[in-house]
């Protein structure tokens, strides 16, 4: 078994990324001669940039003990480890949906009244369950997750839940399993898109274009601010920031949904069909 310790989460989100930006400069200010105007100013740009996320977690409902131990657990995992990392690419801690997002999720499955939930992208099952703990009885979760580690380590997380037998994982890459399911599947109510960047607008145009969605579906997306990188300058643009742009350009331009873009951690889009 890997070895188990805690790290600190590293900044990954917009807010978080502002945040200690913020704070390096306000570190800068006894070495440099600044105006009392100016120096007041940035540390209160800082303040405000430093607690956003901390009052959100404080105003959000709690989670569950399980969804605490399963984020535990997530947060003590050596990730670096190269014995556990697989077709996914390099896994981390900071890939956790998380407490509020999780809770965003949740309300989704109690606004739409869904009963099947599908995830394209599972990694250690924090959303998979938290949107679990909001199905009401005979609800299903189809949790799409390509790395057979982290698949068997949701399982154990998901066993210690009263509401764990509600997921079902598929493993193997996503677009496979779409595949398969198309034609062979009752539709869903809600999908959850949490994987690999380049996939994501082939995976909104497999919805789109399939019989897996119900006619008031929902399509979540998740990192579609992405640490900022998809309205980035040119000197920090990266590949999964341009395949986010794209994918999100594309879902703006598309005249057959409404959509709306939530900076909840590294952004939420929410997607619906507009009906004729």
């Amino acid at each position: 078994m890997p070895e188990i310790h805690t790290r600190t989460a590293r900044p990954v989100t917009p807010t978080t990324i502002l945040a200690a930006e913020l704070t390096g400069l306000a570190d800068m200010l006894d070495s440099i001669d600044a105006s009392a105007e100016f120096s007041a100013r940035l540390r209160r740009a800082r303040d405000l940039a430093v607690g956003l996320d901390p009052y959100l977690d404080t105003c959000t409902t709690a989670e569950s003990s399980a969804l605490a131990e399963l984020s535990r657990r997530t947060r003590e995992m050596e990730w670096t480890s190269r014995s556990i990392v697989s077709g996914s690419g390099p896994l981390e801690q900071e890939m956790l949906s998380g407490h509020v997002e999780g809770r965003l999720l949740q309300f989704l499955v109690h606004l739409t009244g869904a009963n099947r939930v599908l995830e394209i992208g599972m990694f250690t099952g924090y959303s998979a369950l938290a949107m679990a703990e909001a199905l009401e009885p005979g609800g299903e979760i189809v949790a799409c997750e390509v790395d057979e580690f982290v698949a068997d380590f949701a399982r154990s997380c998901f066993s210690e839940s009263a509401v764990g037998d509600r997921i079902t994982i598929e493993v193997g890459p996503a677009s496979d399993t779409l595949t398969r399911l198309n034609g062979s599947s009752a539709p869903f109510d809600l999908v959850f898109i949490d994987a690999d960047k380049t996939g994501y607008l082939h995976y909104y145009r497999s919805l789109m274009d399939s019989d897996l969605l119900s006619p008031n579906a929902v399509i979540a997306v998740d990192n579609t601010l992405l640490q900022g990188t998809p309205y980035a300058g040119p000197d920090d643009r990266t590949a999964n920031g341009d395949a986010v742009h794209e994918f999100n350009m594309f879902v703006a331009q598309d005249s057959r949904v409404e959509q709306v873009l939530l900076p909840i951690r590294d952004g939420v889009t929410l997607i619906r069909r507009v009906r004729n």
